[in-house]
């Protein structure tokens, strides 16, 4: 039998996980911490393609460190933001001070009290979950999808001359 915890949410998360995995990316909390920070520094790149107050004065190659923020995000990363999370008791407030964290990292220090301007939880969360829709459906199920209609597209042709017998009523 195989081994999986029996305290998972539903049976996607044990016995069929095998099957579900490539889901992961983008339905699991982790997915869903990971699509904050891509919001965040997004909406702050943003911000800086507008010159907004401070952020007129940053340089643009630094967009690219940035992003290495959400495209190299690993579990450490999110045990970090769990870390942080357990003291603020706030899932998006945590995202926002481990990007603060980050922004030291790279040198942009002066800019962390624009992370998150304007912005409440819910236009993080309202923006990040169609995107987890939107990249799943491009990336997983519209690919299956277009695979399974090119085999039903072969197997018609192949089985054309069959007989099929169909209820009428």
């Amino acid at each position: 039998m195989e081994n999986y915890s029996y305290k998972c949410i539903s049976p996607i998360d044990g016995r069929y996980n095998k099957q579900t995995a490539i889901l992961q990316e983008y339905f699991s909390e982790y997915a869903l911490v990971k699509y904050r920070i891509i919001i965040e520094i997004e909406y702050f790149i943003e911000l800086c393609e507008y010159s907004i107050g401070i952020l007129k004065n940053i340089d643009k190659l630094k967009y690219n460190l940035l992003r290495d923020i959400y495209n190299r995000f690993s579990n450490k990363d999110m045990d970090r933001i769990k870390s942080i999370e357990s003291k603020t008791n706030h899932d998006v407030k945590a995202v926002e001070y481990y990007i603060r964290e980050e922004f030291d990292k790279i040198n942009l220090s002066d800019y962390k009290e624009m992370i998150h301007f304007g912005l409440t939880s819910q236009d993080i969360n309202n923006t990040a979950q169609p995107l987890m829709i939107k990249n799943a459906l491009e990336n997983i199920f519209y690919p299956i999808i277009k695979e399974l209609i090119e085999k039903i597209k072969t197997l018609a042709v192949e089985y054309k001359n069959i007989p099929m017998l169909a209820r009428t009523h």
